[in-house]
């Protein structure tokens, strides 16, 4: 079939050609026709939006943004360890400032940006955009468009960017992202649960949003989570290694089609057994009188002594002193054939990807995210803020455990928990840097309350969680008001070693678990830098010198420490180098120098640095502003 658009553009191009040819001396009028030419043949599928400029980017034509450090918000609660940043100012301008030191090196970015519903959520040139504004979409689109690109160079190969929307733009954003990050990239839109019930507008009451997934390049970097089956209830002394067990078949069964060679007595402990059970039946099979499906064992003789040497055979005795065999399933375990007529065990880690439909769940909503604000006295300051157990539950999909997790709309700090939080469940050390504007204060007294208070004052227990029954609802139980009885059997039967209970309806199941505390912590140990964003004027007369000032704060940024002049030292000048070897018997613990490349070391220093970390100040922290200005260091 015939492209019409495609047509219809050549036709309009070739009168393009037409008009050039009249107007070949007019200079004027052939730039504005190559400015035509060039939209014709713009591409031709994806959005199309009235592209806006913002106040930050007409502010970055005469200013450079830098970072100036708040040194009276530094936190050291884990010494030794990398930090990690709250950056205040406009997000744009500390992304910027992010491409000079962690281009290609950020892992997980997690972003709840305005979901723009012209209700006081989305600000655009210090002003909210409300509904009535006919260009509030491109807005938005010119907004996301130019953070998402930058966030596209931030990410290593193997990132991975979660960007939770609804549907007032989700639609418009799927296409953009596409468009920056391909759409071979996308991996999955998934539906998160928002509330339970609530308002209802219109036919249909709003309970859900969105999560979009996409990775930069590597699709193989997931990490699907362990697969914990309520029905593997039972330990041995193999727990460690092959996971706890269930018996929930016998080796015996009646089976679908007779089988003459696995039907045969089996002696163990001096106990001889049948399939079936009963002598007389198999005396009967054994003469050819047998059902087309009759009973047999399901593991031959050579199968059954290698499982019973390994203890995956159990017998069960019955108060009248009958017995049957069962044989153990394992949660992470299983016996195969070694392919020479034996058998080995396999261990296995069971697992299974998060369901396109995982965020479903209650521990995903909004109410729970409530209470997590609640615990900091932040409950009414925030409608819309996602729960702590979403962003882990997201974060940890990616498989790097030292991940550097960035959230550039971070609000009230949610990603901050999630990460330290997540680092002492599973012994990771991710760190997170967060962005922010201070809008009514929100990154000082909110975003940063949040941070030290997790940091210093907030109680939290690590905690793991054992199955001690689970069964399914029916309704004669709610009829004859069995379960608070069965909850209150089980609390007493394991009051010795469990001092604290849960319970959960989940799927028509209810669950009692034990709940063993492993840590307690009051104050997370961890460590942070605040910073503003600041700005240099590209008209002030000692422009190099003034970038210099902030410097340490680009080091400290990439590198994750503080330059603090005993561990970690900034050497500028030949000066700050002789200065620095006179005194040298004086530093017992140098982890790094960070170097001018303007400073040159005498023999005498390389062989006195010889075994401390040396690192040159790249250029790529202000090189381009510099050349623009016809400066260089």
């Amino acid at each position: 079939m015939s492209n019409l658009s495609q047509i219809k553009r050549q036709r309009m191009i070739e009168c393009l050609q037409k008009i050039r040819e009249e107007h070949k001396d007019d200079d004027e009028m052939l730039i504005a026709l190559g400015e035509i030419e060039s939209e014709l043949n713009a591409k031709k599928y994806g959005l199309v939006w009235e592209e806006h400029e913002e106040a930050v980017d007409v502010k970055m034509r005469t200013h450079v943004p830098v970072f100036t450090e708040d040194t009276t918000r530094e936190i050291n609660g884990a010494p030794g360890e990398n930090y990690n940043f709250l950056l205040e100012g406009d997000n744009l301008h500390s992304l910027r400032l992010l491409e000079k030191t962690h281009k290609g090196k950020i892992d997980v970015i997690y972003i709840d940006p305005p979901y723009n519903h012209g209700k006081d959520d989305f600000v655009y040139d210090d002003n909210y955009v409300g509904a009535e504004d006919s260009f509030k979409h491109s807005k938005w689109l010119s907004f996301m468009e130019k953070r998402l690109r930058i966030a596209y160079s931030l990410l290593s190969e193997d990132g991975l960017i979660f960007v939770s929307i609804d549907d007032n733009e989700q639609a418009a954003l799927k296409v953009l992202i596409d468009d920056v990050f391909s759409e071979d990239n996308f991996i999955i839109a998934m539906p998160r649960i928002t509330k339970k019930s609530g308002k209802t507008t219109g036919s249909f009451s709003k309970n859900h949003d969105y999560v979009l997934v996409y990775t930069k390049q590597n699709k193989d970097i997931f990490v699907m989570e362990e697969h914990i089956d309520p029905a593997f209830r039972y330990e041995d002394e193999w727990v460690d290694e092959r996971g706890k067990y269930k018996l929930n078949q016998t080796l015996d069964y009646d089976s679908l089609s007779y089988s003459a060679s696995l039907d045969y007595p089996l002696t163990v402990e001096g106990e001889t057994f049948y399939p079936g059970g009963d002598i007389f039946a198999w005396q009967e099979r054994q003469k050819g009188n047998h059902r087309r499906a009759d009973w047999a064992w399901r593991w031959n003789q050579k199968l059954f002594d290698f499982g019973y040497q390994n203890g995956f055979i159990v017998i069960k005795r019955k108060p009248d002193g009958s017995a049957r065999i069962y044989t153990k399933t394992y949660l992470n375990a299983r016996i195969e054939k070694d392919g020479n007529g034996g058998y080995y065990i396999e261990y296995v880690k069971r697992t299974k990807p998060l369901s396109s439909i995982g965020l479903v769940e209650n521990q995903y909503s909004n109410d729970n995210a409530k209470k997590d604000l609640a615990v900091f006295g932040l409950k009414d300051d925030f409608d819309y803020s996602k729960p702590v157990e979403l962003v882990k539950r997201l974060i940890k999909n990616h498989y790097n455990k030292n991940a550097t997790v960035l959230d550039f709309f971070a609000g009230s700090g949610t990603t901050a928990q999630a990460v330290l939080e997540l680092n002492i469940e599973d012994g990771g050390h991710r760190t997170f840097i967060l962005c922010t504007n201070n809008q009514n204060n929100i990154c000082e007294e909110v975003t940063y309350k949040r941070c030290r208070d997790i940091l210093t004052t907030y109680h939290y227990e690590n905690s793991s969680r054992t199955i001690l029954l689970e069964q399914k609802i029916k309704l004669s139980d709610f009829k004859y008001s069995t379960i608070p009885d069965e909850i209150a059997i089980i609390k007493s039967e394991y009051k010795a070693e469990y001092k604290r209970f849960a319970t959960e309806i989940k799927d028509t199941h209810l669950y009692v678990y034990g709940v063993t505390v492993s840590q307690k912590y009051t104050g997370i140990p961890a460590n942070l830098k605040y910073y503003r964003t600041d700005f240099v004027s590209r008209d002030e007369e000692y422009f190099s010198e003034a970038l210099l000032e902030h410097i340490a704060e680009m080091i400290q940024l990439e590198h994750g420490i503080n330059l603090d002049g005993k561990n970690y030292i900034m050497l500028l000048d030949d000066d700050e180098a002789d200065n620095l070897a006179a005194h040298w018997n004086e530093y017992s613990d140098v982890k790094a120098l960070y170097v001018s490349k303007n400073v040159l070391f005498t023999t005498e220093q390389n062989i006195l640095f010889k075994d401390t970390a040396i690192h040159i100040i790249p250029d790529y922290y202000f090189s381009f502003e510099l050349r623009e200005v016809g400066e260089t260091w």
